[in-house]
């Protein structure tokens, strides 16, 4: 095992992840950016396609289910929730396990927005330059978990 291969001690540790937060920081920004021009597109802004996106994912869900995952809080994630209804792209239904806290649905509009918006990402995605690797993304996929997981309790409410 050579060097780059052993764990970093804590402080050489702690210098290298300030690297990574200095790099997401202006990273999100540039992206989020990009994002808000696709809503002149599809019509749906950034909170509203973090929405449908994860529906896509994992619905049906409730917005408080949303909201820990995406580290929003719950009243951000309802108003995004509230403008996808509004717009045909949810739909909220009766939860059989909680009364208060319904459960949330993709409509077939709603798919094929977030379609829409996910074949645009992945076009602009693909023009991604500096001959990365699968193993690299894996490992940056990796530090990235990892350092959301140390944050894990940080409340967002």
């Amino acid at each position: 095992m050579d060097d780059m291969d052993k764990p970093l001690a804590p402080d050489e540790l702690g210098e290298r992840i300030t690297e990574v937060f200095d790099l997401i920081g202006p990273l999100y920004r540039r992206a989020f950016r990009k994002v808000e021009q696709g809503e002149q597109i599809e019509g749906a802004s950034v909170g509203v396609r973090s929405v449908l996106d994860l529906l896509r994912r994992y619905e049906p869900m409730t917005v408080p289910q949303m909201g820990r995952i995406m580290a929003l809080s719950r009243q951000f994630v309802q108003r995004m929730v509230n403008d996808a209804v509004a717009r045909g792209w949810a739909e909220v239904t009766p939860n059989p396990a909680h009364q208060r806290s319904s459960l949330i649905r993709l409509t077939d509009e709603g798919r094929a927005t977030v379609t829409a918006i996910l074949a645009r990402e992945h076009a602009l995605n693909r023009q991604v330059g500096g001959d990365l690797t699968d193993a690299e993304l894996t490992a940056c996929v990796r530090v990235l978990r990892q350092l959301l997981v140390t944050f894990d309790h940080v409340d967002v409410e």
